[in-house]
């Protein structure tokens, strides 16, 4: 069935459900684990740590707010490393054979590439329900993967938020 499950997480709530999903497929199927995290200079932990300090550097030098976000970035990378460092250990302890990885850039790419050259029976990978104007704006790493992937891809739903659009009905005269 699967020999070896490509796991793309985010350190957030989803994130701990696509290891479960993936953690309880690896324990029926005997499969080994990549958990793999990919930071980007788009994920919204930078951009809102980014949007804050320029406003609170407006007018102070440029070399402050570059050494501010460099140490924003080194804070994503170690967080990032501590979260996959702990499911590791915790697939390691239910028997599976895990390792794990953390890139940097495009996440709808890396986990492609390397899906194919880990020659990944399986990816999963979260979805956050984006959909419309939203998915077209904010891009969909979930879309992206389930079009170009090299192998079976299975996505975790998360919430979707309720939308405020009042059915319509229509009554008969």
């Amino acid at each position: 069935m699967f020999n070896k499950i490509l796991v793309a997480l985010n350190h957030n709530e989803m994130g701990q459900q696509v290891f479960e999903k993936a953690l309880s497929l690896a324990t029926a199927t005997n499969a080994e684990l990549l958990l793999l995290h990919v930071i980007s200079p788009f994920d919204d932990d930078y951009l809102n740590a980014a949007a804050m300090e320029t406003q609170s550097f407006y007018g102070t030098s440029q070399t402050r707010n570059a050494d501010y976000y460099m140490g924003r970035w080194e804070t994503l990378k170690q967080e990032g490393i501590n979260f996959l460092t702990l499911l590791n250990n915790q697939a390691i302890a239910k028997g599976v054979t895990s390792d794990f990885t953390q890139e940097l850039g495009d996440p709808s790419r890396l986990i492609c590439e390397i899906a194919r050259s880990w020659n990944a029976d399986l990816i999963i990978l979260g979805r956050r329900g984006l959909h419309g104007l939203s998915e077209l704006l904010l891009g969909s790493v979930s879309n992206y993967v389930l079009h170009h992937a090299p192998c079976s891809v299975l996505t975790v739903q998360g919430i979707i938020p309720a939308t405020t659009d009042t059915p319509v009905t229509s009554s008969v005269v």
